[in-house]
């Protein structure tokens, strides 16, 4: 059975606004697997304390998960593996940034927590295809719960870059925030 697509006003804008710098034989699975291949060199100038370059590039990075499926859904090339793709693209961002960044300057269990939600949800996923069942699309809880973690990594590299020791703590509660977000949208998938 095939589920109506639904066009945000997020969508049409991203598509009037940044969607016609790519061309048409850009597909939105390019795009996803773009924010794969960048992800390890957002994590290669964390790793070397490029705290600015790196939060540039993360920002442009996390920027293409709105223009992934705003191009899928405004062009009309929703796929099974785009619906696979992408969340996998977020996930390994947000993961490898929660490593190396939450577990740093946050704390250990910060960072496990946050990666741990995303294995679950992850799995849930997987169990829903083993069972047949169509691949669950992305819900608002999960949206906010992605805008918050970018919005929490943000937080932290203002913190880390401009030193600013206070915005510690509301990096911190902006990634629990997104733990809750995160639950709420595991059970919304109906597990």
């Amino acid at each position: 059975m095939s589920e109506e697509i639904k066009i945000s006003w997020m969508d049409k804008l991203l598509a009037k606004v940044f969607l016609p710098l790519f061309p048409r034989w850009i597909k939105p699975n390019h795009v996803s697997v773009g924010r794969i291949f960048l992800t390890p060199l957002v994590i290669w100038f964390f790793w070397r304390d490029s705290y600015l370059w790196g939060g540039f590039l993360f920002l442009a990075t996390s920027f293409t998960d709105a223009l992934d499926g705003a191009m899928a859904r405004t062009r009309n090339q929703v796929t099974n593996l785009g619906k696979m793709l992408d969340p996998l693209a977020d996930k390994i961002l947000i993961c490898t940034v929660a490593y190396i960044l939450v577990l740093k300057y946050v704390d250990v269990y910060t960072a496990w927590v946050v990666i741990v939600l995303e294995f679950i949800i992850i799995v849930a996923a997987l169990l829903k295809y083993k069972r047949g069942e169509e691949h669950p699309q992305a819900n608002w809880w999960g949206k906010i719960k992605m805008i918050l973690q970018v919005l929490g990594v943000l937080i932290l590299l203002l913190s880390i870059i401009f030193n600013i020791e206070h915005l510690l703590p509301i990096s911190k509660g902006t990634f629990y925030l997104a733990i809750v977000f995160g639950i709420l949208s595991l059970f919304t998938y109906s597990i």
